[in-house]
């Protein structure tokens, strides 16, 4: 994208592109000719650069809901860029911390397209975005002003790495995490590595480093939180909190099941009492622990919620005999354990008349995709039957079992 035409962008003449764009068929077919049509009517340059951003706000509205159409954005930028949700849960953290301190300024180190520092100034915190790539940071400038808060957040283009964050009430950073190969897992491998962001971030009070969600826990520093955050039963990143943040749990896990950004996230942190689940036979239900537990290593502390236990050691189901409600775990209700067999898995199905069929696993080596087919379930063509049913593949030892099972309906009550 060309910097000089996205900066005309915001002016009269670019909302004006912007809004016939945005009216415009923009799918793949009909690109070329809606690009031909608008092109009579205005610059080339300013043309690409509208139908580049119509084409992103579109995508963006899962990350950004109503704000997506306000919002300017770049591919990557949007690629990396924290959803709405997930930013306005950590900066109510931040707010809490800087009001007692009695306000303060935060800087972030490499800001991107401006998500977190939106969040954050909305919950009245006063933030300084710093960005190395020219075209990034006037997208992020473009979006604190288009969302009306530029007397509280700023922009500049530089090194975050040359910043001294002492000044600060505390910092945020989010090294990049991707290059032209694709996403890097390894923390040494960030843009800045994880250990240079880390040394910047002592300096301050306080702060946060947002990280990838597979982050081993031996590369998380002494006297850190670590979060891990699902959306809709996804994990979609980690954090490391730090100093005056980080708080005493050392670990946590944060579901949010819903897109409303004043919806209360549901947070989970380890008990020291507990000690590992008992393993025993399969009970009444299953409970499937949300990813985030999983990563945060607190399966335990769901086992405990629900009353149950482990099938398997070294597999993350729980079995119990009650249902619990609990936003950490999805409930099923086992209707049947067997042994695992295509020919007894097809004729179970079919005596029970199952049209719709849901695959899980965890644990077990089979190919989810062709085990579909062999059951003749495929994405294309139903069974005829009717009814619904969920197919959970496990092991208990060496031994690998399908379950029958039906989910539970959301928030079940406790029942004997």
């Amino acid at each position: 994208m060309d910097i000089e035409a996205f900066r005309a962008l915001p002016g009269p003449a670019g909302r004006a592109v912007l809004a016939a764009a945005a009216e415009a068929d923009l799918s793949e077919n009909a690109l070329l000719s809606t690009a031909a049509r608008l092109r009579e009517r205005y610059p080339a340059d300013l043309v690409a650069a509208a139908l580049t951003q119509a084409r992103l706000r579109v995508r963006a509205r899962a990350k950004f809901g109503p704000d997506a159409d306000r919002m300017y954005f770049t591919p990557d930028g949007l690629e990396q860029a924290t959803r709405a949700r997930v930013a306005a849960h950590r900066a109510r953290r931040f707010a809490a911390y800087l009001d007692g301190r009695r306000g303060g300024v935060v800087l972030e180190m490499g800001c991107g397209i401006g998500a977190d520092l939106i969040a954050r100034a909305r919950q009245g915190c006063r933030g300084e975005g710093v960005e190395r790539d020219a075209l990034t940071a006037a997208v992020a400038r473009a979006n604190v002003e288009a969302l009306g808060l530029a007397d509280l957040a700023s922009v500049r283009e530089g090194d975050a790495t040359q910043e001294d964050p002492a000044g600060y009430a505390a910092v945020f950073a989010d090294p990049g995490r991707r290059t032209g190969r694709g996403r890097v897992f390894d923390p040494r491998a960030y843009e800045p590595p994880l250990d240079t962001v880390l040394e910047l971030a002592a300096r301050a009070p306080a702060g946060c480093v947002k990280v990838a969600p597979g982050i081993p826990h031996e590369a998380i520093p002494d006297g850190a939180e670590a979060e891990w955050v699902s959306v809709g039963g996804d994990v979609k990143e980690a954090a490391l909190w730090l100093g005056g943040l980080a708080g005493t749990a050392g670990r946590r896990a944060t579901v949010i099941r819903s897109d409303d950004p004043d919806a209360p996230a549901a947070t989970l942190t380890p008990d020291p009492g507990l000690d590992a689940p008992d393993v025993r036979g399969w009970g009444r239900y299953l409970y499937e622990p949300d990813g985030a537990v999983i990563r945060a290593h607190l399966v335990a502390e769901v086992a405990a919620q629900v009353g149950g236990g482990l099938a398997d050691p070294r597999i993350a189901y729980v079995t119990a005999d009650t249902a619990v409600a609990t936003p950490f775990a999805a409930a099923y209700e086992i209707e049947d354990v067997l042994p695992f067999s295509v020919k007894r898995l097809r004729g179970e199905l079919r005596r029970r008349d199952v049209g719709i069929l849901t695959i899980k696993k965890r644990g077990s080596a089979v190919d989810v995709d062709r085990l579909r087919r062999d059951l003749g379930f495929t994405p294309r063509a139903r069974r005829g039957g009717g009814r619904e049913s969920t197919v959970v593949l496990t092991r208990v030892g060496r031994a690998p079992v399908a379950l029958l099972a039906r989910p539970v309906a959301a928030a079940p009550p406790a029942t004997a």
